[in-house]
């Protein structure tokens, strides 16, 4: 039995032992499965991961993982961009995808495009008990609705509405609304990116990339000291990878960044549940969380969740769930499509 209830699209089911091959596009790393229908239970039975930025197209990578073998029937595809009429621009990559033009250039027959946080929402139903980790219980949870925040390359945001016996996902940009400052030192973190980007989005601060942006205001503005080696770290690993070995070595600029992040976190998850009255639920997944999650971020995450005003009790009432497995958006892409 599937953890939640989600309704999927109803169409011509495939039949057991049938294939279907489903993408994650994402801006840092494209994820390629070959599906197969066992007991009516869509299961992985191949699997490869793509730099995104070394490929031209959706179409070449798709060519490379199925190149021995006659492609399936049908291709479902998570891809990190809005998504309108079956056709999306990528965000922060330079793709963009048209299911009638991938259809025809693959010979495939039907190709089914949806928002990557709404291919991990409907991931949620392929999940198990140890795929997700507890945050917070929440003091009364309830059936309603539910919201999943995906802090990534990019950050995603995704809604779950409770239609009185199952949830429907959808999609939103809501990564890309402003970014709230707080206090002080946010409205200052937000002048530094400000005269960077114009814009200053949620995004900006709670990603990856956004990592590396608080590390950098703490040291061009508040004037935190680098210690010796984090350039060094920062050339050879992703940045975020970097800061958090940094802050497990006990860097405390490292360990301040993650804490800003876990904060920025925190507001905007709670932004959300608001938003969507998501008392079913809010769900943290991506791929940044899992990286650098532990209990010192946790506290400081509780410390900021319930920072909401009147509406504290609504938020109390939440409950808060880390998704630990990063195949959400390329399982919900897979189930989608059978």
């Amino acid at each position: 039995m599937p953890i939640l209830p989600i309704a999927f699209p109803k169409r011509p089911p495939l039949p057991d032992g049938a294939q279907l091959l489903a993408a994650d596009a994402g801006g840092t790393k494209t994820h390629l499965a070959l599906f197969e229908l066992r007991n009516g239970t869509p299961v992985i039975v191949k699997e490869a991961v793509y730099p995104s930025r070394q490929f031209g197209s959706l179409a070449e990578i798709i060519r490379q993982f199925h190149s021995a073998a006659t492609l399936p029937a049908r291709l479902s595809i998570a891809f990190a961009g809005p998504v309108q009429q079956g056709k999306a621009k990528a965000t922060n990559l330079e793709w963009s995808v048209d299911v009638e033009e991938l259809s025809a250039t693959l010979g495939i027959p039907e190709v089914f495009l949806i928002n990557d946080l709404e291919a991990a929402a409907y991931g949620l139903a392929a999940l198990k008990k140890e795929d997700l980790v507890t945050i917070y219980a929440g003091k009364t949870p309830s059936e309603g609705n539910a919201a999943i925040i995906a802090p990534g390359t990019g950050l995603g945001e995704g809604g779950l509405f409770w239609d009185g016996s199952a949830l429907r996902p959808f999609a939103t940009e809501g990564g890309h609304s402003d970014f709230a400052p707080r206090n002080d030192l946010d409205c200052e973190l937000f002048l530094y990116l400000q005269q960077q980007f114009g814009h200053v989005s949620w995004e900006r601060v709670i990603t990856g990339p956004g990592i590396h942006h608080i590390y950098r205001f703490l040291l061009d503005v508040k004037e935190w000291q680098e210690p010796a080696g984090m350039r060094e770290k920062l050339k050879d690993h992703d940045p975020a990878a970097a800061i958090s070995l940094g802050a497990q070595e006990g860097c405390p600029v490292c360990v301040e960044t993650l804490r800003l992040f876990a904060k920025y976190l925190a507001v905007e998850a709670a932004n959300l549940a608001l938003k969507l009255k998501a008392t079913g639920g809010i769900f943290i997944g991506g791929g940044v969380p899992p990286k650098v999650w532990n209990s010192d971020l946790q506290a400081v995450f509780l410390e900021h969740f319930f920072e909401v005003g009147r509406l504290r009790p609504l938020i109390e009432a939440v409950p808060v769930r880390l998704v630990v497995n990063e195949k959400l958006a390329l399982l919900g892409a897979g189930w989608y499509g059978v």
